[in-house]
């Protein structure tokens, strides 16, 4: 099964340690497309000039070879938004995941649409139960 992982980077890198884990354990239910998500060189600054062109073409290739899409939605992001709402047209199983934090709160355009599995959790212990549930 192929996965892709979507999960912020211009609109910040402070949860990428998180990212990191949550790739750990989606490796155990196929092969993640997107796995330097988790890489803590990837900086928000990447990807300029023409390198942008080649960045949207790659992703979404990935997004269209992806049998699920899994998004970590807790830092706001506008390409994460677009790929899940490309996936969605493409009639992809998503999974949102989104981290409770105090002064955060999740997008209504993800919490309202019906189409999308909106899992909650505080802990990356939730993520696996998550998983096995979405992944059953």
């Amino acid at each position: 099964m192929n996965i892709y992982f979507a999960a912020s980077i211009r609109g910040g890198r402070d949860d990428q340690e998180i990212y990191k884990q949550i790739i750990e354990l989606l490796r155990s239910f196929g092969t993640v497309l997107t796995e330097h998500f988790g890489n803590k060189d990837i900086v928000a600054s990447a990807g300029t000039g023409k390198d942008v062109v080649a960045i949207y073409k790659q992703d979404m290739d990935w997004v269209t070879m992806a049998d699920v899409v899994v998004a970590e939605v807790t830092q706001p992001s506008l390409g994460v938004g677009y790929e899940i709402g490309r996936a969605e047209d493409m009639g992809k199983k998503i999974l949102c995941l989104y981290r409770e934090t105090p002064g955060r709160s999740l997008s209504a355009m993800i919490a309202g649409n019906e189409k999308l599995n909106v899992k909650t959790y505080i802990s990356i212990a939730e993520v696996r139960n998550i998983f096995e549930e979405f992944f059953a």
